[in-house]
């Protein structure tokens, strides 16, 4: 009895444990490889800004950035507890507790290329080119091709088909 209790225990996961976080780490890769990205953000190292506190989706982006390139680059994990404009990146997820702030960091964004992921109630109608959402207990995405293309971005139709469009 006390070894079942010891097996049940150990692989129990915390409550603030994300279970979506490794697909959505999967989601926001291959994010990557529908839109066409400006020639500035084709040097460097692609930069996946994550706004907010989410530690299981950041070890899921580093494991995955670790094994894996968008084109040439290195990808590159950043992460800050609220937004900082001064940071340079090519993708910007800001965390539902953050995305209040998409109106802000989306005026900051406009025309350089910065694709803007929410998480929140019409996250994409509020200014993020990408909004996920639960719909029937599966993990799905809005697309709002208006906010991708003031961010100077465009996407292919392939990802257009796989989204929920909003505009």
């Amino acid at each position: 009895m006390i070894a079942l209790l010891f097996v049940v225990f150990a692989f129990q996961q915390p409550n603030t444990y994300d279970t979506n976080a490794k697909i959505k780490a999967v989601f926001i890769y291959n994010f990557t490889k529908y839109f066409e990205w400006p020639n500035n953000k084709k040097t460097g190292n692609f930069v996946i800004y994550i706004v907010g506190k989410n530690d299981n989706l950041i070890n899921e982006l580093k494991a995955l950035a670790a094994r894996k390139k968008v084109g040439n680059q290195d990808i590159e994990i950043m992460n800050t507890p609220s937004f900082d404009a001064s940071k340079s990146a090519n993708i910007i997820f800001l965390l539902p507790e953050l995305s209040k702030s998409i109106s802000s960091v989306n005026g900051k964004a406009k025309n350089k290329g910065v694709l803007i992921i929410s998480e929140a109630a019409n996250g994409a109608k509020t200014g993020a080119a990408i909004n996920f959402l639960i719909v029937e207990s599966k993990q799905k995405f809005e697309y709002s091709k208006n906010n991708a293309v003031r961010a100077g971005l465009k996407a292919n139709d392939e990802f257009k088909a796989l989204a929920i469009n909003v505009d």
